[in-house]
């Protein structure tokens, strides 16, 4: 009897002492999310060396770069809200399944579009600039550019949302040209001639040509 008074004691010791742990754990500050910026450094590098070490992207192959995007590129996408505001009022007339497609084919077409640059990649680096908005805002412009041995560097900015505890990108300027603007203006142009239908059946044609050229 004294031995199984000893053992629930210490149990019960055992579960007070945890309580104080996790109470006193509730009171610490939540660990800072990492900073935009420092984001955007982390993963332009690890894509610039992964590219570097692959030599199925450098000789493009559409299959292996649509894999390491998925694996590298799009957990810090978010691409339905690119895609949203690449369509623009049309996007909140669509129904769900136009919604899927919409995301499907216009990541397929930008992929197709931007593949032929991920293949290029050979001594680039990324070179950080000055983060001028406050993290706290919730919604940043991160500025960098990508510069090698040859030719002039290349601007590169992204527009990034907090999402939890950690940032999204949805929408990149590259040499001074935003890519939702861009495509927001042909596919108003599509959809006002056209339809959303119209819209979808034009990326999916455009998508059927790339993958036979």
């Amino acid at each position: 009897m004294n031995k199984l008074l000893e053992v629930l004691q210490t149990k019960r010791m055992g579960a007070v002492l945890l309580a104080g742990l996790l109470a006193f754990a509730a009171l610490l500050p939540a660990a800072r999310a990492e900073a935009p910026d420092e984001l955007i450094r982390k993963l332009s590098t690890d894509v610039i060396d992964k590219i570097k070490a692959d030599r199925e992207i450098q000789a493009g192959n559409s299959k292996r770069i649509s894999e390491f995007v998925d694996a590298t590129i799009m957990p810090s996408v978010n691409f339905e809200r690119m895609t949203a505001l690449a369509v623009g009022r049309g996007w909140r007339e669509a129904n769900p399944e136009q919604q899927r497609r919409l995301v499907t084919e216009f990541r397929t077409l930008l992929l197709r579009t931007y593949s032929g640059a991920l293949s290029q990649v050979r001594d680039q680096s990324v070179r950080m600039k000055p983060l001028r908005a406050d993290p706290t805002e919730g919604d940043v412009i991160v500025r960098s550019e990508i510069v090698g041995r040859r030719g002039p560097p290349i601007q590169l900015d992204y527009r990034m949302q907090k999402a939890g505890d950690s940032w999204k990108i949805y929408d990149l300027n590259v040499l001074g040209v935003w890519l939702v603007e861009t495509y927001r203006n042909q596919f108003s142009q599509e959809i006002n001639a056209h339809g959303l239908d119209g819209l979808i059946q034009s990326l999916t044609e455009k998508n059927r040509q790339f993958a036979q050229g």
